[in-house]
């Protein structure tokens, strides 16, 4: 039989095109059944014996799951007790369409002969096949064809062999309109998956996600119904609304802003607070939002807030939320406030936490406490709380009812015991979405055959640079090397300078699985004691290191300079080299200082950092910010791992060398590939900041009667060397620290979709990231197009696509982003390790910032930051007052401004597995009747000084 449907379109030229579509139906497709003598069909799927012990279907019973089932129940799905699945072809296609990680699992279930899922195409079975009906939605017709498909099969197998005798055919929704019309049409339906959990024998995940999550709500109306999309778009037109990001406060859980895009400096910030207000968004969600009148609008709360309470009643929240409410009273200037009125988009993902128990004996409802705190608590049900005690798991939300103070979900899966080293890093990979997975077969399948060496035909297309002095410089332990440097005396006085760089597209090519792997992961991930790579080992840490003493291709960048480091010539070729030493920072530092040694490494390394002095000078002269950071190292013990020191780095002249001539590179390279491809450069800028980004850095400069300049970037530099307190020489350094806070995130981009190369913090008007290909994706494109540029490789359609530039530079962003959040979230978990064997530490430290109710405290010590608060039960409140010199907080009789100098004791505070915390007490200066509860502390991960 054959189905055909004709319409015209318009093309785009303005033409117009008749299409033509026949759907083909057929009579002879299989059931997939053991019982049905009716199909001929060489190997069933569905087995004879289809039986699960259940409390609930006692008769032998194939499943027939529809589409929001197989989408929002996948977990379920995949449990190894569920089993004689059939999966409608309607069903298969509309997952695939609406979730792609969906898909691949249930095609993954699919193909494991033990479950016995069996695919039936019905769109194409002349009996099962419908048409949609005039005025009939998408929706609406699927669902009817999946019971359609239900019906036959019921029907079908009733006329087969007398052993189906009592096989029934049960259909699966969470909808409450295709449940009434599938009981109408007499089909044995269930209104929802939980409804089979009555199963006995399952498997304890399986048992852990237990009834539906429509039924876990309370009757009274807690927040205001969400707009229809027709509404929300027909208000977003008008102006009425805004479209944003929803993004959650990580210090108050009643405060969060939406970012609403514009157009260059157009983009602002929309404050929203109160449980209301924030109506059920969660981090990252796409919400519309309505602005308050202008009477209406509010300042940030300056307290810190956190929703620690156990298991509550809905109406005890209220209480919580009203006093949040008085205590956010606005302390400064107003922001534009609204409240969001629909959810355009939802972000939600399995999220990583663990389980409160609830209180009430024998009841199987728990709240699930996220680890990230900008996300709710998700409300579950379980008959398994006790064996999750204790466990870091993994749970999706389902929904959130305006009825429900928590979102409903469910367990996904238990993820290790809470406090032990591999749960927490999984953890936190998980939570900052850093791709970790082995590298697959069809990946390594890639790599070159070993053993491996450079080929007399690789040696014809690259120079030859073996005999030079070449070396590297990197931190200790340091294997995958990206970047080798010499430096050399000409015969005509001037200098010849060379920056070498791991040549990783040579073996990375454009396309195939390891190029994709790489460019998903954007970079190479580094915590604290392991290393997540963007390209397999063999490359990392072998191949493409720039090891001592072996050949390694390289794409080197060669300046002839004179001696005021002006750069007179400047080429680039792929070439082969031999590094004569792999350094350490100190090594190389030793090297430079001792006079005893003047071999032809120390030559190169003492010219390197003479000329590497005067660039520094150069690009401070033109702008360039030096910015500070406080980087902590950790000291490991060889065999239980664990960290036995912390301490901040001290930077050396070498790292400054190294990071000069990097930096040069980088600009030389960028100017390159722009000038040849001006339309498809991946190039890297740093946008200046907003002028309100920098109020705290005023407010804290002039309590120390310093001004401070931001005009422009090189105001700032100037303003900021010339900022000294006498008797305070660390205010300096605490100036830096907070200017550093005031920067925008520098981005990549594609040249042909931005006019604003700019980078502000490096005062170059070009820039791009050539020199660490093995960390970095980026770098591997800027190697190709300049690869292109000097003819020594091939292009290919996706280098020269702007649009796809663009979309790669924006996945880049993302992953950079994310691993910097998982670098910090490493260092704040082994900070608590640390401190966890050293009992109670007293240590000095200033005030960076002042809260409502509490004080934020610097460790230089340790790089530690932490939240003192002050709560004065009976005594006076403290007091945040605004004036001309910045915010003080008054507590008792004491005053403490930004920059003070204060005492406290640090030690860990276990008493919440889920979030344990460095506790930090103040002991200098006392103050009288005053309890310091443990607070929350965030160490400061890594920051690079400069954008390498």
């Amino acid at each position: 039989m054959l189905k055909s449907k004709t319409f015209v379109k318009k093309t785009r030229s303005g033409g117009v095109m008749k299409i033509v579509r026949e759907h083909y139906l057929r009579d002879d497709i299989w059931c997939g059944s053991e019982v049905c003598a009716e199909c001929k069909q060489e190997s069933a799927v569905l087995q004879r014996d289809a039986c699960i012990e259940s409390n609930l279907c006692t008769y032998p019973h194939y499943l027939i799951p529809d589409t929001n089932v197989v989408l929002h129940q996948i977990d379920v799905l995949e449990d190894p007790v569920i089993r004689n699945v059939i999966i409608l072809q309607t069903v298969l296609q509309e997952v695939r369409h609406r979730s792609a990680p969906v898909y691949k699992r249930l095609k993954d279930i699919i193909h494991e002969k033990e479950k016995h899922f069996y695919t039936f195409t019905n769109e194409h079975h002349r009996d099962t096949f419908i048409e949609r009906e005039p005025g009939e939605s998408a929706n609406d017709r699927n669902d009817r064809a999946i019971r359609v498909a239900t019906k036959w099969y019921s029907q079908h197998l009733k006329t087969s062999e007398s052993d189906a005798e009592g096989l029934k055919v049960v259909l699966l929704t969470n909808d409450q309109g295709n449940t009434q019309k599938a009981e109408e049409s007499s089909l044995l339906v269930y209104k929802c998956m939980w409804s089979m959990f009555s199963i006995r024998g399952s498997t304890d995940p399986f048992k852990k996600l237990c009834v539906s999550t429509n039924e876990i709500t309370s009757s009274k109306v807690l927040f205001p119904e969400h707009l229809p999309l027709s509404r929300i778009q027909a208000g977003i037109k008008s102006g009425s609304f805004l479209q944003g990001s929803f993004r959650a406060s990580r210090d108050n859980y009643l405060e969060a802003t939406v970012f609403v895009q514009g157009e260059g400096e157009d983009s602002t910030e929309v404050l929203i607070q109160g449980l209301q207000n924030l109506n059920r968004a969660v981090h990252q969600d796409v919400v519309a939002v309505q602005l308050l009148p202008r009477n209406q609008w509010v300042a940030p709360s300056a307290v810190v807030l956190q929703d620690e309470g156990t298991a509550k009643d809905d109406d005890a929240e209220e209480e919580e939320e009203e006093k949040a409410l008085r205590i956010s009273a606005a302390e400064a200037a107003s922001k534009p406030t609204g409240k969001i009125v629909g959810i355009i988009k939802r972000s939600w993902r399995p999220y990583c936490g663990m389980l409160n128990a609830s209180q009430i004996k024998e009841s199987t409802r728990h709240l699930f406490t996220p680890a990230d705190r900008r996300i709710p608590r998700i409300r579950i049900e379980t008959r398994q709380s006790s064996t999750l005690a204790g466990q870091r798991i993994m749970v999706a939300i389902d929904g959130w009812p305006k009825h429900s103070r928590y979102p409903n979900g469910h367990f996904v899966r238990s993820l290790g015991s809470a406090g032990e080293k591999d749960t927490e890093q999984e953890v936190l990979l998980l939570e900052h979405d850093v791709p970790h997975q082995d590298f697959s077969q069809a990946v390594l399948s890639f790599l070159p055959k070993m053993p491996w060496a450079i080929t007399p035909e690789d040696m014809v297309k690259r120079e030859d640079l073996r005999h030079l002095t070449v070396c590297s410089v990197d931190p200790p332990g340091c294997t995958d090397i990206d970047d080798a440097l010499h430096c050399r005396e000409l015969d005509n006085g001037n200098l010849e300078v060379g920056v070498h760089i791991a040549d990783v597209s040579h073996f990375i090519r454009p396309g195939n699985a390891m190029d994709k792997e790489a460019a998903n992961r954007g970079t190479t991930v580094y915590l604290c004691g392991k290393r997540i790579d963007m390209v397999p080992e063999l490359l990392s840490s072998n191949l493409c290191s720039l090891r001592s003493n072996v050949e390694r291709m390289a794409f080197s960048c060669i300046w002839e300079m004179n001696d005021k480091a002006e750069i007179l010539k400047t080429r680039f070729t792929k070439s082969v080299i031999n590094s004569k030493a792999s350094l350490t920072y100190a090594e190389a530092q030793m090297r430079i200082d001792d006079t005893t040694m003047n071999d032809d490494i120390t030559q190169s390394l003492r010219g390197l950092n003479k000329l590497a002095k005067i660039l520094k000078r150069q690009r401070i002269e033109k702008g360039a910010l030096t910015l500070s950071s406080l980087e902590v190292r950790f000291h490991i013990d060889s065999e239980t791992h664990d960290p036995i020191d912390l301490q901040t780095k001290e930077l050396m002249e070498t790292n400054s060398m190294v990071e000069e001539f990097m930096l040069l590179a980088n600009i030389s390279v960028a100017q390159k590939i722009y000038d040849e491809f001006p339309d498809c450069a991946m190039l890297r800028k740093h946008p200046a900041p907003p002028p309100s980004n920098y109020d705290i850095l005023l407010k804290a400069a002039k309590s120390k009667n310093v001004e401070i300049h931001t005009d422009s970037a090189k105001a700032l530099a100037d303003s900021l060397d010339g900022a000294k307190v006498d008797g305070f020489p660390y205010f300096n350094t605490l100036l830096r620290i907070l200017a550093t806070r005031c920067m925008m995130q520098a981005v990549y981009f594609c040249s042909g979709m931005d006019s604003d190369f700019h980078h502000y913090g490096l005062a170059s008007p070009i820039y791009t990231h050539f020199t660490s290909p093995i960390r970095r994706y980026a770098d591997i494109i800027v190697h190709r197009l300049l690869a292109v540029a000097i003819a020594a490789d091939s292009t290919y359609p996706d280098l020269m696509d702007k649009h796809k530039q663009s979309a790669l530079a924006n996945n880049l962003n993302y992953r950079h982003k994310m691993s910097q959040y998982a670098q910090r979230a490493s260092v704040a978990f082994h900070t608590q390790l640390f401190f966890k064997s050293r009992g109670i530490l007293n240590e000095a430290g200033y005030v960076l910032f002042v809260r409502k109710n509490a004080i934020i405290v610097l460790i230089p010590k340790f790089g530690l930051e932490g939240t003192v608060f002050f709560d004065t039960k009976d005594k006076a409140a403290p007091n945040l007052v605004f004036d001309e010199e910045g915010p003080t907080l008054k507590v008792e009789q004491h005053n403490f401004c930004i920059f003070d100098k204060v005492k406290v004791t640090i030690s860990l505070d276990a008493s919440n597995i889920q979030h344990q915390k460095i506790r930090m007490a103040l002991i200098d200066p006392v103050i009288p009747g005053v309890s310091v509860p443990a607070p929350d502390v965030e160490p400061q991960a890594k920051k690079p000084k400069l954008d390498r």
